[in-house]
């Protein structure tokens, strides 16, 4: 007698050693591909690496177009995000074809309002022009002028989106003494944390306006020459959402005019940005980090983790624990008259 092999379901990973047990788990259930280079793939690599796939996990710096959809075939039931952002997503053509998309909510907010409020400290006490002149051999004799910056302590804080980070850093914010206020356009009420005022408002009245919405058609370039102007020239910018938000010659244009205090970014365009003679990264009231906003052990192998349930639960047949706002949670070939799950467990950043 002799057996027959079942043919496993195969995923594609767009990266190779993701930090936690996520993709291991998978690869005990499914046939696991992930990319082996040293650098991310090209859009055409990637586009190899998911032929005839039916899940697929992907970071936020991945785009997944039409193009990559048409590479993996019909089969494709599943594309997971180790990533809370999907403007990289053309949602649009996914739901059309059935496919589920998923994110990561609930599990790195905490871990990117820490950062946020270290870019507060960081941007605001001017802590980054101390570091260096110390490193060039310039600490003297002890100066009254020296390194001044701005309180934090009973300053206010405007939080432009007021999702999962901007509570996240709410809470803190209350814990340095600030005062806190947010704008949301859909949502245009006040909590313990926080109180709602008009967008122009905020822009006036904030000692830190700190950005946390996604990038979408709405809000690219939201904060631009004309909304900076709205801004107190002691006021600090800081956005950890996504870098087109913001427009970046517009910002260096205020600080190097002194209309702006300082401005701290952990998410930029055009990222990764590499170029040492960048302005972005040479403007002395301008803190930069490298997009690491998420980056602790916990956070990141939690990311993986949430993405690998997603897969798993969709291609056992069961809704997926985080799909997009708004998108369906079961792929169009099992959705039927099931209800519309996503959106209860996902909330926009």
């Amino acid at each position: 007698m002799s057996g027959t092999s079942v043919r496993r379901p195969r995923v594609a990973v767009s990266r190779t050693a993701l930090p936690g047990g996520g993709v291991g788990r998978l690869a005990t259930r499914f046939d696991v591909t992930a990319w082996t280079g040293t650098q991310p793939p090209t859009p055409a690599e990637l586009a190899g690496l998911v032929q005839g796939c039916e899940g697929l996990l992907v970071l936020g710096s991945d785009r997944v177009d039409a193009a990559l959809l048409d590479a993996a075939g019909p089969d494709l039931r599943v594309v997971a995000l180790a990533s809370m952002g999907y403007d990289g997503v053309d949602v649009a053509t996914a739901a059309e074809r059935g496919v589920v998309v998923t994110h990561t909510p609930h599990v790195l907010a905490d871990t990117t309002a820490d950062v946020a409020m270290a870019l507060i400290l960081m941007a605001r006490r001017r802590l980054p022009a101390g570091m260096d002149a110390l490193r060039r051999g310039e600490w003297g004799a002890f100066r009254m002028d020296a390194f001044l910056g701005l309180d934090v302590q009973g300053a206010t804080l405007g939080l432009i989106g007021y999702g999962q980070i901007a509570r996240a850093l709410a809470r803190r914010a209350a814990g340095f003494g600030m005062r806190v206020q947010h704008h949301h356009p859909r949502r245009r009420e006040d909590d313990q944390l926080s109180r709602w005022v008009p967008f122009d408002e905020l822009l006036r009245t904030s000692d830190v306006v700190s950005v946390h919405t996604p990038l979408t058609e709405e809000t690219k370039g939201m904060i631009g020459a004309p909304e900076l102007a709205l801004m107190k020239t002691t006021a600090t910018l800081v956005n950890t959402g996504r870098g087109g938000v913001v427009d970046e010659e517009a910002l260096l244009t205020a600080l190097r005019r002194g209309d702006l205090h300082s401005a701290g970014l952990d998410v930029m365009t055009g990222e990764p940005r590499t170029d040492p003679s960048d302005p972005l990264l040479n403007e002395p009231h301008l803190v930069v980090l490298p997009h690491v906003g998420s980056a602790t052990e916990a956070t990141r192998a939690a990311m993986v983790e949430l993405a690998a349930r997603n897969i798993e639960a969709v291609l056992d047949g069961h809704p997926a624990p985080t799909p997009l706002p708004g998108t369906p949670s079961l792929p169009g070939r099992l959705r039927g008259n099931a209800p519309m799950l996503a959106g209860r467990q996902a909330s926009r950043p």
